[in-house]
C-alpha cells in the first residue's frame, strides 16, 4: 500500500508539472529557460524625488536574485552600473565587496529626512541584507547618503545580466528592484 501511495503521488507530482500547475521544485531544465534577455549596460532614471528610502530587502528566486529599495514617496531616479568598485558618496572611499563584480547603486533619494535625521539606518552597513545562499548575490553595502542621493554596493558572484524597474506602492510609497539574473 505504502508503495502504491508513493507511486500515485510521484505520477500525480510529474502530471501538475507537465500540466504547467506548478506544483513540485523547478529542476535544472527550468532555469536553463528562463528567457532572460537583459543585459548588463548601465540603467538611470531621471526623477528626482524628495521623499527618503526607509528600507532595504532581498529575495531569491528561480532565475534571479531580487534587492528592493523601500521609498517614502512617489517616482524615483536611479543610476545603476557595474563599476570597477563602489564608491562612498562625499568622501569617496572605496567600499569593499564580496564578489568578482561590484554593481553600484545610486538611488536618487536620502536616506534622511528634512531635518537632516535618518530614515534608514542599517543595523550593518557592510552586510545590509543577509545574502548566504543566494545564487548570485555576495553582498549588500550601505555606502552613505550625501546630498540627495544614496549608494549601495552589490556584489555579485560574475558580471550578470540585470534589470531595474520601479513600482508603486499603496499609499504614497514606492520601491526600486534591482534583479541580477543566476546566468547569462
Amino acid at each position: 500500500m505504502k508503495n502504491l501511495k508513493k507511486k500515485s503521488s510521484s505520477a500525480l507530482a510529474v502530471f501538475a508539472l507537465a500540466a504547467g500547475l506548478g506544483i513540485g521544485a523547478p529542476g535544472p531544465a527550468s532555469a536553463a529557460n528562463c528567457g532572460i534577455t537583459w543585459g548588463s549596460l548601465p540603467r538611470t532614471a531621471a526623477a528626482q524625488p524628495t521623499a527618503p528610502i526607509t528600507n532595504v530587502r532581498a529575495g531569491r528566486h528561480t532565475c534571479f536574485d531580487r534587492m528592493v529599495i523601500d521609498l517614502r514617496g512617489e517616482r524615483v531616479g536611479y543610476d545603476i552600473r557595474y563599476a570597477r568598485s563602489v564608491h562612498a558618496p562625499g568622501s569617496g572611499a572605496r567600499v569593499p565587496l564580496r564578489g568578482a563584480a561590484d554593481l553600484s547603486i545610486r538611488v536618487k533619494a536620502p536616506a534622511y529626512n528634512a531635518r537632516g535625521q535618518a530614515t534608514y539606518r542599517p543595523a550593518n552597513r557592510s552586510d545590509v541584507v543577509s545574502t548566504a545562499g543566494y545564487s548570485t548575490f555576495r553582498q549588500i553595502a550601505y555606502a552613505g547618503s550625501f546630498e540627495g542621493e544614496t549608494t549601495f554596493g552589490l556584489g555579485v558572484r560574475a558580471r550578470l545580466p540585470y534589470r531595474v524597474f520601479a513600482l508603486d506602492t499603496p499609499g504614497t510609497g514606492s520601491r526600486l528592484v534591482v534583479d541580477v539574473a543566476h546566468r547569462w
